[in-house]
């Protein structure tokens, strides 16, 4: 945890700790009331801040998850179940968790508006049965009482407080782990995702599952403060004005979980004093999430970065002021020592073997029957003009497109496992574009690449290896050459047997370019790492491969010793034209 980090989390705590002996001493009945409501809407703004603010999934029936927790509680209630209300109430929550599931289970084949439609949906649907069936207790008006010592008003605030201050802390602990950092990646990209070895399917799972089990948790506490609840506290209508507050407000972080529970507690107040009808609220949210969907980012997204991003300055600052000797004069690492030349790859194992890979989009013919081999230790180039195929092949053999053919990893076939399952058992790739969430520091993204929590040692290491800026850094003032080294130093991270390098130099200066050369040559030696590199750049290529392969249309037209392979005819017709190859 960052200094930043237990700063945030101590003036979260005190505030907390402030309200609960403030508030209920100096606010009068009704606003201790509103108090309250703005309590209990920002644990249920949690749950929107794990599968919207987190995730980046579009949920509309958040205020379903939360009316299965209210239910659950008052069903209990209702039959006298022994427990009492702080049982009842993570019963309440657990109820709504394979409820989240069930529609968490459609996420997995569709998003967006497609997704946005099935919660819809379920939300209501939840609506029409709740208007058909009353809440337990509301027939013969059994209500619920609040456990002593929270029994009055005051003290069913502080109850709430300590609920959402729980949360708070359990969710940031969990934001810290693999799979709450994947959850980040998922949003800006799932194909990202799947080649750090996540599983997409887990995470949005897990996402759904955990963000029901807040809601329900805030249900539950609804029903407690009003002893009887009635299926307009749940329509659907809230799920829509709250997730637009989550949208503008960010309630991923407790500070916006907060803003977002105050705002849902007080504006029809607010709309009741200035006069104005109660939707018009509805529609300040609506604008507000629209300009927040438009930057991409939340308010508390943005106040947060900005912070975060003033103090990474000062140590971009200072690492370009450290003397020569520590680092170059560019503030980057020194390049590290080309290693000497390996052996031929014929004396050494094969580990990553391809054999007649094809791929087709309909009557195209991507790959036809294409053979590769990446040995043990080694550094292999694939090349070819644009469209001849290079992309696809990695993606083939990553698992994300498929294919006719045989992959086999160290001996493993891996022809029918997920690009996850493939990620995991060492075969790790990176892309064209990079999509790196900008919320994370560079040390967090190498987290997720290496599918472990790495010693600042470990990381120091990598970062400095690939000449990337200081650990601490968020990757959203991070340029993207830079950006593109920490994506290779993610999927090296791992400690994979094999790493697919789409292009890594992209948009890389000359010099730049050969720095990145000579790194890539020693991974295999510091790292043990082999490598399949696809390139244009044939100085990189000729300075990193001992082997090329060279593909044209989805045909392997070359394939053999770098120097060789370039001297062919064939390869200089069809992809180096009439230029002179550079002298090795």
């Amino acid at each position: 945890m960052n200094v930043l980090d237990k700063r945030s989390l101590g003036a979260g705590l005190g505030a907390a700790v402030l309200a609960c002996a403030v508030l209920p001493v100096v606010l009068p009945p009704y606003w201790i009331y509103l108090a309250i409501s703005a309590a209990i809407s920002a644990v249920i703004m949690q749950s929107f801040g794990v599968i919207v603010g987190r995730a980046g999934v579009i949920s509309l029936c958040q205020m379903s998850f939360a009316a299965i927790g209210a239910w659950v509680v008052l069903r209990l209630n209702v039959a006298e179940a022994p427990g009492g209300f702080y049982l009842w109430l993570i019963l309440g929550g657990l109820a709504a968790v394979p409820v989240g599931v069930a529609i968490g289970l459609p996420a997995l084949r569709i998003r967006g508006v497609n997704l946005a439609v099935v919660t819809f949906g379920f939300a209501v649907s939840t609506d029409i049965v709740l208007n058909v069936n009353e809440f337990p207790g509301a027939k013969d008006l059994t209500t619920l009482d609040r456990p002593a010592p929270f029994d009055t008003d005051g003290g069913y605030f502080v109850f709430c407080m300590i609920v959402f201050t729980v949360l708070a802390v359990a969710l940031g602990i969990i934001g810290k782990t693999r799979l709450g950092l994947s959850w980040y990646e998922l949003r800006h990209s799932e194909r990202s995702a799947a080649a750090h070895g996540i599983s997409v399917a887990r995470s949005k799972l897990a996402a759904f599952a955990i963000s029901a089990f807040v809601a329900g948790i805030g249900g539950g506490l609804l029903a407690g403060q009003l002893s009887l609840v009635v299926p307009q506290n749940f329509a659907m209508g809230q799920s829509l004005a709250l997730f637009a507050v989550a949208v503008m407000i960010g309630p991923h972080h407790p500070e916006g979980a907060v803003i977002g529970g105050v705002f849902g507690a007080i504006m029809g107040t607010i709309m009741e004093k200035i006069s104005l009808p109660q939707d018009f609220g509805g529609v300040l949210f609506g604008v507000g999430a629209l300009l927040a969907l438009r930057s991409g980012l939340s308010q508390t997204d943005l106040t947060r970065m900005r912070k975060r991003e003033a103090g990474a300055r000062k140590l971009l600052k200072a690492a370009e002021e450290e003397p020569a000797g520590d680092r170059a004069a560019d503030g980057k690492a020194e390049t590290p020592a080309v290693p000497a030349a390996p052996r031929p790859a014929g004396d050494r194992t094969p580990l990553l073997t391809v054999k007649g890979m094809t791929v087709k989009f309909g009557e195209v013919v991507a790959l036809d029957a294409v053979d590769l081999t990446v040995p043990e230790g080694g550094v292999v180039g694939l090349i070819g003009p644009n469209g001849a195929g290079k992309s696809t092949f990695i993606a083939a053999v990553s698992g994300f497109v498929g294919y006719q053919g045989a992959v086999d990893l160290a001996g493993r076939p891996l022809d029918r496992l997920s690009p996850n399952k493939r990620a995991t058992l060492g075969l790790r790739r990176t892309f064209q574009t990079t999509a790196i969430a900008p919320e994370l520091t560079q040390y967090e993204y190498l987290t997720i690449g290496a599918g472990r929590r790495l010693t600042r040692a470990e990381a120091d290491e990598l970062l400095e290896f690939f000449g990337c800026p200081p650990g601490q850094v968020p990757v959203s003032i991070v340029d993207a050459g830079s950006r593109r080294l920490l994506d290779v130093a993610a999927a090296i991270a791992a400690r994979p047997k094999v790493a697919l390098l789409d292009e890594p130099a992209a948009g890389q200066s000359a010099a730049e370019s050969l720095t990145l050369g000579a790194r890539l040559a020693a991974v295999p030696e510091a790292f043990g790492v082999s490598i399949l590199l696809v390139e244009h750049d044939m100085e990189l290529v000729q300075a990193v491969c001992e082997e090329v392969t060279v593909l044209d249309f989805g045909n392997v037209i070359a394939s053999g010793p770098t120097g060789e392979v370039l001297e062919d005819p064939a390869v200089r017709a069809a992809y180096l034209g009439a230029a002179d190859v550079p002298a090795s």
